[in-house]
């Protein structure tokens, strides 16, 4: 089908997968942030999503055949992220320009479709594990729930078929990103190696024991490519995981291997990241200088924050995907590799040493 894509939010760790998939399959990408980055073949449009006016003027000389839909932007309160990223959703879809052709619009969301938003995240009556696309919303306020609306609600008036994807948490590359547990770890791990301090596994023991699931950024991009081109799968929501699972007693090894560490025994107790590295910036300004690295500020490459949601959940959080199974989705990408694929990617762009 490859036509032209608006990859809305191209610089984080999906929508910059995202764009590299598509061009790698033939299509003429528009990439849109508010300071886009200069990645090959990405043709870029600069604009605030919170401005109507100059939203629609950015977008005037783009007409995609696919939209897809990789940001959001954190607030103080549930109620502020609902009025801001529903916002910006809206504002995207009333900017752009008239289609010529049918046109397919994806939105990704995540998990705390099933778990709640940060507010009230992982608490009150959940779901059953596995995860699945039919279950019905939470009796909660949810960002996620808002962007959906706004989705539907354009696609009903201007008549463009639509997707939603929810994958667990991503794992990727992207600097300055607000939720990246793999660099996070990676710089984690880089810190540790230097100070001799104890690896610990940071998190719960119902997640170091408990069978969970990740999904790679390009994992997320070939099924968000699937779905524009899949006419079964459009005006549907899926879950995207990378299609195994696994513990995070045996993961947590696997990545202490890859850096040369020792893993330190886990007692149950928990060592949130934000306790960890709450005083490593200075740290690692010393190590970027040390091996001449390509980002000396240690809040542009860790979120210690998000990673401590993940890994500090109480709750075992395991993913369906046979939806996707059934209509014809095979993407599968062991989550131990993806790891890897990501720290050798980190340091050939030497943003580890």
């Amino acid at each position: 089908m490859a036509g032209t894509a608006l990859v809305v939010g191209a610089g984080g760790i999906v929508g910059s997968a995202t764009a590299t998939l598509a061009i790698e399959q033939g299509w003429t990408v528009h990439g849109l942030a508010r300071r886009p980055t200069n990645q090959l073949g990405v043709h870029p449009v600069a604009a605030d999503l919170q401005d109507a006016d100059a939203t629609r003027s950015a977008l005037s000389g783009v007409n995609p055949d696919a939209v897809f839909i990789t940001t959001w932007l954190r607030q103080d309160s549930e109620a502020e992220n609902i009025r801001v990223n529903g916002m910006m959703v809206r504002n995207l879809l009333d900017g752009l320009p008239k289609a010529t052709a049918p046109r397919h619009v994806a939105l990704v969301t995540g998990l705390k479709h099933y778990l709640g938003p940060f507010e009230a995240y992982g608490k009150g009556a959940l779901p059953q594990t596995p995860f699945r696309e039919e279950q019905c919303r939470l009796d909660v306020e949810n960002f996620y729930y808002a962007q959906e609306d706004e989705v539907f609600a354009a696609a009903e008036r201007d008549g463009f078929t639509w997707s939603v994807h929810r994958p667990h948490t991503v794992i990727g590359k992207a600097v300055g990103n607000a939720m990246n547990m793999g660099t996070t770890l990676a710089v984690y791990a880089t810190l540790f190696r230097a100070t001799g301090r104890p690896f610990y596994f940071p998190g719960s023991t119902a997640q170091w024991a408990g069978l969970t699931d990740m999904t790679d950024a390009r994992q997320l991009a070939r099924h968000l490519l699937w779905a524009t081109e899949t006419e079964a799968a459009h005006d549907q929501a899926f879950n995207v995981v990378n299609g195994d699972v696994f513990r995070w007693q045996w993961m947590w090894s696997r990545i202490a291997d890859w850096f040369g560490l020792e893993a330190a025994p886990f007692t149950g107790a928990e060592h949130p990241l934000a306790e960890q590295m709450a005083d490593d910036a200075g740290l690692w300004r010393e190590i970027a200088a040390r091996h001449r690295l390509a980002e000396p500020d240690l809040a542009r490459l860790a979120s210690p924050w998000h990673t401590d949601a993940d890994l500090g959940r109480p709750i075992k959080v395991v993913t369906d995907m046979s939806k996707s199974r059934r209509l014809g989705f095979t993407g599968y990408e062991p989550t131990d590799d993806a790891f890897f694929a990501l720290f050798e990617s980190l340091r050939a762009d030497r943003l580890i040493p």
